[in-house]
């Protein structure tokens, strides 16, 4: 778990002057970035005597967290319960239930709908004889183990020239975390969050309140509250990416660096070739996130007519 490459994107990094490196968080064992929420969750759990012998994780996701609680369960012996709305890539169904977990797929609700998926899961735990709810949203063990592995690896990766970091949010562990390490290492690394259309983050960042507009065929990125992972974040910046861009990114990520990945890294990417090319020749080292491979989405992202109705243009 964890250790993952550190990718440079030569491409990208010769037209803009910049240095642009993404961590290939694909290639972790069940396929996402998420591997490390999942670990760092069980670990502590086991840890403070939550989760004990033969007993049920119960969780809400969007499906990568999901997979990699529903993996850990497997080795350690541990039954799995994911809840998750029912519009998510069917891969990710398929996954869950190739590793014996017990998927409920809802409708999609607003967060303040009891039916919603993350409190069917508190739901469904605290009707489960020796479960536990993994609660990935305000579970801070989740950003605790980015702060101990993610921020570390690309300090090191980098040898500590970093210069901006990158990163979308989902539940906010993964910039909770590493942007605190790094801070530590370095106040001056500026930490800039990435929002799809339809999340609350960027206007919370600029303006103080949570406020959206639009939507977004992104998986699992994109949250309308301040999770207690997301406070631990130190951000510098927001910026905002709309699916056209994000698109163009994932096509030109295939074609031209020879990496296919799914939406949210090609957001990702998309923000950091925004900010290098912001810096043209500053020799900035910017690192962001390759959160899960491309295949997850392949029936979305590879189907013209699918891209087609959601108004998008299919890249040529």
């Amino acid at each position: 778990m964890g250790n993952t490459p550190l990718l440079y994107l030569s491409k990208l990094s010769e037209e803009s002057g910049c240095e642009i490196y993404a961590k290939a968080e694909f290639l972790n064992p069940s396929g996402s970035i998420k591997d490390r929420a999942a670990k760092g969750i069980i670990q502590d759990a086991e840890k403070r005597g939550l989760l004990k012998k033969g007993g049920t994780i119960v969780e809400g996701t969007a499906g990568n967290t999901g997979i990699g609680l529903a993996m850990l369960a497997a080795e350690r012996n541990y039954k799995c319960i994911i809840t998750m709305p029912d519009n998510q890539a069917q891969q990710k169904y398929e996954i869950l239930r190739a590793l014996g977990a017990e998927v409920h797929a809802l409708k999609p609700v607003p967060f303040k709908d009891e039916k919603h998926f993350y409190h069917a899961a508190r739901s469904i735990a605290e009707k489960t004889p020796n479960a536990f709810w993994a609660n990935q949203f305000e579970n801070t063990a989740n950003s605790d183990f980015h702060f101990n592995t993610t921020g570390p690896e690309i300090w090191k990766q980098t040898q500590g020239e970093i210069t901006d970091l990158v990163s979308a949010v989902g539940t906010g562990g993964t910039l909770g975390g590493t942007s605190s390490f790094l801070k530590t290492q370095n106040p001056k690394v500026r930490c800039t969050l990435v929002d799809p259309k339809g999340s609350g983050l960027f206007s919370y960042v600029k303006t103080g309140e949570i406020m959206s507009d639009g939507s977004s065929i992104t998986e699992g990125i994109g949250i309308m509250r301040i999770t207690a992972n997301f406070a631990k974040a130190q951000v510098d910046d927001a910026m905002q990416v709309e699916d056209q861009e994000m698109i163009e990114m994932l096509y030109r990520l295939s074609r031209e660096e020879g990496i296919f990945v799914g939406p949210s890294g090609a957001l990702n990417v998309a923000a950091a070739f925004r900010i290098a090319k912001a810096n043209k020749g500053s020799g900035r080292k910017i690192v962001t996130f390759l959160c899960d491979h491309g295949s997850r989405y392949a029936e979305k992202i590879l189907n013209p007519e699918w891209l087609q109705s959601k108004n998008l243009v299919v890249p040529q």
